[in-house]
């Protein structure tokens, strides 16, 4: 693409677009978590017999794995970077650095539930911690 063709671009349009496309998602999910007792029973199975146990926590998890890939492919399309060497020493870019801090937060989490058990609370705090750090540092 050339420099005139990126400049045409509706970047505010593809923005909106965007938000509104993972807002209808994530309002189907809440519209699709079942009532029991005439409220919303957050850890119900949303598929019944299903072969995951698609409860809404499982559902966001997904959204917002979901809604941070379009996040970053929007921000390489719109501002392109060039890779930096950090404290690992290696080359990387936003997206290299998101795969690292997702990764490193599953074994957090994982850690987490072995010595402290649910609930995970306390590991998300250390995964937002470890997300930043990675951000900054490597």
């Amino acid at each position: 693409m050339s420099a005139t063709t990126a400049n045409r671009v509706n970047w505010p349009a593809i923005y909106v677009t965007a938000a509104a496309v993972l807002g209808a998602a994530l309002i189907f999910l809440i519209w699709a978590t079942p009532v029991k007792d005439g409220a919303k029973d957050w850890f119900a199975p949303m598929i019944k017999g299903g072969w995951m146990a698609w409860t809404f926590p499982v559902a966001l998890f997904f959204w917002i794995i979901a809604s941070l890939l379009v996040t970053f492919t929007i921000l390489a399309i719109r501002f392109p970077e060039t890779p930096r060497v950090g404290l690992l020493r290696i080359e990387t870019t936003r997206g290299d650095r998101l795969f690292i801090s997702l990764l490193g937060s599953a074994f957090i989490c994982l850690a987490w539930l072995f010595f402290a058990g649910p609930p995970v609370w306390g590991g998300l705090a250390l995964c937002l911690v470890y997300a930043v750090a990675v951000f900054v540092w490597v």
